[in-house]
């Protein structure tokens, strides 16, 4: 502790002394910066990304910072609303619903055209969707196609008691009914579809281009792209470069020819680069040094809106000791979640007893585990580990962000001081650590999640047995029974009170992770150079929206 202690108050004297200039090892990495960024002209837009991304495949990504870059270059049949998060006509100008739900007609625009000029076709949002739901893609978001009739038989490869074969692609109850008319039907009515067909796994994608080049069909010279953007080139921990898509639909309105995606993930090197001008923008806190949270609050830069994002640690349940649910739940009890709110975060982060943060539309979370270490100490006892005796040492998985490892160090200290257990942090950059967490390669391991719509299944159905995003390997089919049920309910009241139940199951019964708080969406920039952004509930900041009202100011400038 005292170590922290010394420097946030080295980093404090800092702020004060430099206003913000580097600390000498930053101030090193932002030369360097600095001497690789003259070799080109600078981008309209430059934006603080986050980690090196692993892919930039929309039906594959499964992170932010991937996403984001994969949304610019690719687009479905719906798009996120940048002001409300609401789901609005993108490729598709409109749609209709049958009467009973069950049914979504889209129609696509005219215009709507590969970045290479041919016509974008309901044809292709066909293929997308299939190979997204195929077995070999194996797409952790694979789920998202699953409310559409026959596309998790497909996915899980069950056999159709009709034909006595496979499902197959085919099977899948999306069709073109002509070149711009794409029928879908649903296994149930799904009030969020809407919502699912503006997500990135829902883009469409180049057929052609994918079978022509495999894996690497992304970076291949020529590939088209959906989306507002095209890949102008992609340095690996340098940039992503993007340039404007002039075939895009909508690309009269979009106002920047080029925008770059930095993957830098040291806080302190990420403030440096947008205090002097070399970055614009900083899409979240994990960028910013918490220690100055408290002044950056002040600054006329500093924005902050609610968003649907919980931020917990899920176990390994195939693995001893976390088999024994008495476990899994004598850990959480144990964890004092006002400390790291108070101590790690600063960002004004409420403590979190459930997955589902408040907000969320049209539903009331149940509680999850109380902070009660003697309960814990009982419960560690009946599970025959008194006093933490004999329960093997494993390890927390974190990825080797600020945030990821002083919250790992914070667990570690309670657990040893509550239950005398012991535990071993294991910090990996960010690809590797969604591999192995992918893998279920773990013992434990620090996990986030934002809202991929504004509905309390975007934060229950990924722990559904089959479900790709689940990464804990647990499966209760009373819990898949309930998340089924409920999304098939009509009824709003009776619908919530089913999820609720699934709910309570999840983080109080069951527990194969602990919720630990819900965050607070941040962001860096200046109101008075760029426009186009807006704090929403699902945390989507489309790079289509964003603008320039002013050339780039510098540290020391009047207007910073």
């Amino acid at each position: 502790m005292n170590r922290f202690a010394n420097a946030l108050l080295l980093r404090q004297r800092a702020f004060r002394f430099c206003a913000f200039l580097p600390l000498v090892s930053a101030a090193l990495f932002l030369f360097l910066f600095s001497a690789c960024s003259r070799r080109e002209p600078r981008a309209d837009l430059v934006l603080v990304n986050g980690a090196e991304p692993q892919s930039l495949d929309p039906a594959i990504v499964s992170g932010q910072p991937d996403g984001r870059a994969a949304s610019a270059l690719f687009e479905g049949l719906l798009q996120f609303d940048p002001k409300s998060g609401e789901p609005v006509p993108a490729i598709a100008e409109r749609y209709e619903m049958s009467p009973d739900g069950l049914v979504y007609t889209f129609f696509i625009r005219s215009n709507a055209l590969w970045s290479t000029g041919e016509p974008i076709t309901a044809h292709d949002f066909v293929w997308s969707w299939r190979r997204a739901a195929a077995p070999e893609t194996a797409a952790d978001y694979a789920g998202q196609l699953f409310y559409i009739k026959n596309a998790e038989a497909y996915c899980t490869g069950q056999t159709n008691p009709a034909t006595g074969r496979r499902y197959t692609g085919e099977d899948m109850a999306v069709r073109a009914l002509d070149d711009r008319t794409l029928r879908v039907e649903l296994v149930a009515p799904t009030p969020f579809f809407p919502d699912l067909c503006a997500f990135r796994t829902l883009a469409v994608v180049p057929r052609k281009a994918i079978e022509k080049h495999g894996d690497r069909w992304v970076r291949a010279p020529g590939t088209p792209f959906s989306g507002a953007f095209t890949l102008q080139a992609w340095r690996v921990n340098d940039r992503i470069r993007v340039a404007k898509n002039p075939r895009y639909w909508d690309a009269a309105n979009v106002k920047v020819e080029t925008v770059d995606f930095l993957p830098q993930g040291d806080p302190n090197f990420c403030l440096n680069i947008f205090l002097r001008g070399d970055a614009d923008f900083i899409f979240d806190k994990r960028r910013m040094p918490s220690e100055l949270l408290d002044k950056l609050k002040k600054k006329p830069y500093f924005h902050d809106f609610e968003v649907l994002s919980t931020f917990f640690y899920r176990y390994n349940v195939t693995r001893e000791p976390f088999k024994d649910a008495r476990v899994r739940r004598a850990l959480g009890m144990a964890v004092d979640k006002r400390r790291i709110v108070e101590n790690i975060t600063r960002g004004g982060e409420r403590i979190a007893g459930a997955m589902t943060p408040p907000g969320t539309r049209g539903y009331d979370a149940p509680e999850g585990l109380p902070y009660n270490p003697e309960a814990a100490r009982r419960l560690l006892a009946e599970a025959g580990f008194p006093g933490g005796k004999g329960l093997p040492l494993f390890r927390y998985l974190t990825p080797s962000t600020v945030l990821g490892v002083q919250t790992a160090v914070e667990l570690k200290q309670m657990w040893e001081k509550e239950l005398g257990v012991r535990m071993e942090i294991q910090q990996t950059e960010w690809k590797v650590f969604l591999f192995e967490q992918s893998r279920t390669n773990f013992d434990a391991s620090y996990s986030a999640w934002i809202g991929d719509y504004n509905d309390p299944n975007t934060f229950l159905d990924m722990f559904m047995s089959r479900n790709g995003n689940n990464r804990t390997g647990w499966s209760n089919p009373r819990y898949d029974e309930l998340i089924r049920t409920a999304n098939a309910e009509a009824d709003t009241k009776k619908r919530a009170a089913l999820l609720r139940q699934a709910e309570t199951i999840l983080v109080h019964d069951d527990a194969p992770l602990v919720p630990l708080f819900f965050e607070k969406g941040i962001n860096l920039y200046w109101d008075d150079e760029m426009g186009g952004v807006w704090g929403n509930l699902l945390d989507e900041h489309a790079v289509s929206a964003m603008y320039r009202k002013k050339p780039p100011g510098k540290l020391g400038s009047t207007s910073r």
